[in-house]
């Protein structure tokens, strides 16, 4: 299994959405919040991801064509 964190950067159009929870049972991935501030507005989220590495480029792919901004997180 690969782990790899990564920044979501959420939009107010689908900051209701329950994005971080259909991408753990669509692309059958381990989502763990190491990091989040959240509003009714806007919001980020730090996230571990864990699965196969084809299911999490998939999932990253998914959420951005979401409107999520996705960015590598390397310092953690």
């Amino acid at each position: 299994m690969a782990k790899r964190q990564v920044m979501f950067t959420f939009p107010e159009e689908v900051i209701k959405d329950p994005i971080i929870y259909n991408l753990g049972q669509q692309f059958n991935l381990v989502t763990n919040i190491r990091r989040a501030d959240v509003t009714e507005t806007t919001g980020w989220v730090v996230l571990e991801l864990e699965g196969k590495d084809k299911d999490i480029e998939d999932g990253i792919a998914w959420a951005t064509s979401k409107g999520v901004r996705v960015d590598e997180v390397t310092d953690m």
